[in-house]
């Protein structure tokens, strides 16, 4: 059993990339093996709508996006996880999950297997990025468990969400759930 968990902030070691490593620290505790994968550096283009990934299956957009979809494909779960920027998921995680769509042509990679959001803002806009992200789960048929409350904290720069402790008690639990339902479904 895995379970990736993918950052989508262009900052390395930052605020979401703290919140993901705990959550797979909490699943590394059940046994179950993890691997972060950052966005940061990573070149992931957005969709062009060209539809060749659904009619031929080949993709023409040559980036990053291959070798993080096939991580994402071989995994037993998913943790997709982005700071707010201007009220949304960064362009970096939209790019990844609008090819993820249009990439499954008629099948269903995702289906039945674990995975949710982790969201960090300094302010606001937590709720809508968490929907955002929630609908990408919902759509690609998976299994989202819940917490001890959404699965978002607060903080600005580096480290601050480490004073937020609701947010780390929250992101703790979703690693132990998400690694209590893979358990369940797995075995």
């Amino acid at each position: 059993m895995k379970i990736v968990g993918i950052v989508g902030s262009p900052r390395v070691g930052g605020n979401t990339e703290i919140l993901t490593r705990l959550a797979l620290e909490e699943i590394r505790k059940e046994g179950i093996d993890t691997e972060l994968i950052s966005l940061a550096g990573s070149e992931i283009k957005p969709c062009d709508a060209c539809g060749s990934c659904r009619t031929t299956g080949k993709r023409h957009i040559k980036d990053d996006f291959e070798v993080i979809y096939a991580k994402m494909d071989e995994a037993d779960g998913i943790i997709l996880a982005t700071p707010v920027y201007f009220g949304a998921a960064t362009p970096q995680m939209t790019s990844l999950i609008s090819r993820c769509y249009a990439y499954r042509g008629a099948k269903r990679p995702f289906e039945n297997k674990v995975g949710g959001p982790i969201v960090v803002a300094r302010r606001a806009g937590h709720n809508f990025t968490f929907a955002q992200l929630m609908f990408f789960f919902m759509i690609s048929g998976m299994i989202v468990p819940g917490s001890t409350y959404w699965n978002i904290a607060f903080g600005r720069e580096k480290g601050d969400v480490t004073k937020d402790e609701e947010g780390i008690n929250t992101i703790k639990h979703f690693g132990q759930k998400l690694a209590w339902l893979t358990k369940k479904i797995k075995t």
